[in-house]
């Protein structure tokens, strides 16, 4: 089975492999809090380098039109699937759109572990695709995601308590571990077809989570019962959350033209736990790009049921840190 690089690479003609080359070196501040309010920025995308515990990392930032360098924005952190790269995503969820519509500032790291024509995420405890194991000395990706968003805070105009992640397949669950360990920082994640609960989850506060996931999977199936990473069903991941989040167990249902939305009810802290479940979808972005439609054959088929973009920043913008 081809990894999501490669089969990126088949529908993405001149797709980017990003390098630390010709990157903007950014600092990492020592500390938090450091403001880059007042630092002019091109709308547009731009590739950024930090180094993180000796490694040099890379992101695609892409800055919507108007920015105002004395108007704080939100920041979401959007991550690839196994074997593909911050560009593929960038291309592949087609985010850029939302950002330039609602005015938030969309961040797209690059994972480090190299898998055909991309890369992995390192997730604590999760073996890679194909039950290949994480090797030796591989980098801390919770601590580089932390320090990526300290860093863009210092370089541009941003909200700390907006700052979300959200991703797909192998960054869908990258995404679910960061609402565990770093619940002090995003104020709420968005897994696209790879919701996970993480164990332990070490959460100090109710994460707000919204998840999409096709019913006809054949990458992560909804039901389970997949790979060594993927073993329990996307409905018990979502209970999970919920429960984690201290949401009333009784969940409602709504179903809608081709999805069915489940939602957790009067969630600790003003939490809120969703989940849309695509019919007859496969391993795809709700509502994607034609990019993301081109990787049908290989995927699974595409619905445009929802638009996950809009309904993903729709749900972090009502659901800020507090």
């Amino acid at each position: 089975m081809r990894s999501i690089g490669e089969r990126l690479a088949l529908a993405v003609a001149g797709s980017l492999l990003l390098g630390a080359c010709g990157a903007v070196t950014l600092p990492v501040p020592a500390t938090t809090g450091a403001s880059g309010c007042g630092m002019a920025a091109s709308s547009e995308s731009t590739t950024i380098a930090i180094t993180v515990a000796g490694d040099r990392r890379v992101a695609v930032v892409h800055v919507p039109p108007g920015y105002s360098v004395s108007r704080r924005v939100a920041l979401v952190l959007n991550m690839h699937g196994s074997g593909a790269t911050a560009a593929d995503q960038e291309a592949f969820s087609g985010m850029d759109a939302t950002a330039d519509a609602d005015g938030f500032i969309v961040a797209y790291p690059q994972a480090l572990i190299p898998d055909s024509n991309g890369f992995d995420w390192n997730v604590p405890g999760v073996p890679l695709v194909g039950g290949r194991v994480v090797p030796a000395g591989a980098a801390d990706d919770v601590t580089f995601l932390t320090q990526l968003v300290t860093a863009l805070e210092a370089r541009y105009c941003v909200d700390d308590s907006e700052v979300y992640a959200t991703g797909f397949s192998g960054g869908a669950r990258m995404a679910s571990q960061l609402g565990c360990d770093a619940s002090s920082t995003f104020a709420a994640i968005a897994p696209v077809s790879g919701l996970r609960f993480p164990t332990p989850c070490l959460a100090t506060r109710p994460v707000p989570v919204i998840a999409f996931h096709g019913t006809a999977d054949p990458v992560d199936p909804y039901n389970g019962h997949g790979q060594a990473y993927w073993t329990y069903s996307v409905p018990q991941a979502a209970a999970d959350w919920a429960e984690q989040d201290q949401c009333d167990p009784a969940a409602g249902a709504e179903s809608g033209s081709g999805y069915t939305l489940t939602e957790y009810p009067a969630c600790a802290g003003g939490a809120a736990v969703d989940l849309y479940s695509i019919t007859g979808e496969g391993h795809e972005w709700p509502g994607g790009p034609p990019v993301a439609k081109a990787l049908s054959s290989v995927l699974g088929p595409q619905s445009n049921a929802v638009d996950a973009d809009s309904l993903i920043w729709t749900f972090f913008a009502a659901h800020p840190l507090t």
